[in-house]
């Protein structure tokens, strides 16, 4: 059996996805894995053995554009530019999935809601089976949560019915991304959908979550098949500069917010807090480039590292609630304090 992979997103996106694929090679399927072709993720794909295929462009400067332009817009132009974004990432990321599905009998896919619909429409043209993935349960229709809210679409106030909440929500999507679908369907000859995010979601949907930290409360409103989280085992050891840090004083607190876009400052606000617990602190530089410009001892900075090891040696992780760190730092047994910054960062 021939699998295609699919996602467009940051790291948190990347490395289950990754994951996936390398178990599925060990049942004995054959993958291709089409992620953004940033240096990190390729380097992901090797220590995988996984057929990279890249996605339309690189995401790490993209995501940092994006970030720039959203803070100096309106929830009003913010909502314009995501509708613009969306038809220019599903007309790309077609044209990439669409070569690479070629021969395949099934494709997963997950990430941002546009790239998750060019896999929609390839599968339909190479009549292969179609399932969206997700690593957090707030993305799922549910008698139980609310949806998330986008810029320039507030969700109605003083509506607490989650069912008419999530009725709101179908109609934030069409209006989102609904011209940028239909559209692409029509130069395919195919009708337009009224509800976009139920053709995009289809189902079932997987739940690639642990069912401890984000446990799916079954819903009419949603096929969920909780799968429990995607890891993919690390065994690099750790830097020689991290070992020495490690061993010249108590655990320290680790600090850091993945692929979020923080201010600069925060790194530095982060130190101070610890240093006035008596803590030292471990940071990682993530896409914010995190650091401290003093030549005080008690901090190093990371880059890229092998939190699995990592997070058994640190007296608690600060960080943003991302899915992958959560289940790390909880696997680990490590205190956590969430400093969230999106919709699925508790």
């Amino acid at each position: 059996m021939r699998i295609l992979l699919s996602t467009y997103g940051s790291r948190g996106d990347v490395e289950p996805v990754v994951a996936l694929g390398e178990r599925l090679q060990a049942l004995g399927a054959e993958v291709r894995v089409s992620v953004p072709g940033d240096e990190e993720f390729a380097a992901l794909c090797a220590r995988a053995g996984v057929e990279l295929v890249p996605a339309f462009a690189p995401v790490r400067e993209w995501v940092k554009e994006m970030t720039r332009r959203r803070a100096s817009e309106s929830p009003k132009d913010v909502a314009a530019l995501i509708s613009g974004q969306a038809a220019e990432i599903l007309a790309r990321q077609y044209d990439t999935l669409m070569a690479a599905a070629e021969g395949c009998d099934a494709v997963v896919a997950c990430g941002l809601f546009p790239s998750c619909a060019a896999a929609r429409l390839v599968a339909g043209q190479r009549h292969m089976r179609y399932i969206l993935a997700t690593f957090c349960p707030i993305w799922l229709p549910s008698a139980h949560n609310r949806p998330h809210e986008y810029p320039g679409h507030p969700l109605p106030a003083g509506v607490t019915d989650n069912r008419l909440l999530w009725e709101t929500d179908i109609a934030t999507k069409n209006a989102l991304f609904g011209q940028a679908i239909n559209s692409w369907r029509a130069s395919l000859g195919l009708p337009a959908v009224e509800n976009v995010r139920d053709y995009v979601y289809g189902d079932p949907v997987l739940l690639a979550c642990d069912p401890a930290l984000g446990p799916w409360l079954p819903s009419d409103l949603t096929d969920a098949r909780q799968t429990g989280a995607w890891i993919l085992d690390d065994e690099r050891p750790l830097p020689d500069g991290l070992e020495a840090f490690l061993a010249a004083g108590p655990p320290p607190v680790y600090v850091g917010f993945g692929s979020i876009a923080v201010a600069k400052e925060a790194g530095r606000a982060a130190i101070e807090a610890v240093r006035a617990k008596g803590r030292r602190t471990v940071i990682a530089r993530g896409w914010a480039e995190l650091g401290l410009t003093d030549d005080r001892d008690d901090w190093f900075a990371v880059g890229d590292v092998n939190q699995q090891t990592l997070f058994r040696r640190v007296a608690a992780v600060m960080h943003h609630g991302g899915a992958g760190t959560t289940v790390a730092a909880a696997r680990a047994g490590a205190p956590q304090l969430v400093v969230p910054q999106i919709g699925d960062q508790p």
